[in-house]
């Protein structure tokens, strides 16, 4: 099903349709309602423009987890040694 905005409606919040969808795609993947993958192919953005976009609203590129932070600790205890 597709979604209509209306140019009346961007016009309003101006901005463009290529604006709204990289828009939508940023809150998307904010909300974890799409992967990174997925809101960057949506915006029709590359990697790094996509991550500017982001990086512009002041929403995080990276959500690293507990685990992501207890396999970083334990490297650093390895390294340390």
């Amino acid at each position: 099903m597709p979604l209509t905005i209306s140019d009346e409606l961007l016009m309003e919040a101006g901005i463009d349709e290529s604006d709204a969808r990289i828009e939508i795609a940023c809150r998307l993947f904010d909300a974890s309602r799409l992967s990174f993958a997925h809101a960057m192919r949506w915006a029709g953005l590359s990697r790094t423009a996509f991550e500017e976009a982001l990086l512009e609203r002041g929403l995080a590129i990276f959500r690293p987890t507990v685990e992501d932070l207890q396999q970083d600790l334990q490297t650093l205890d390895r390294l340390g040694g």
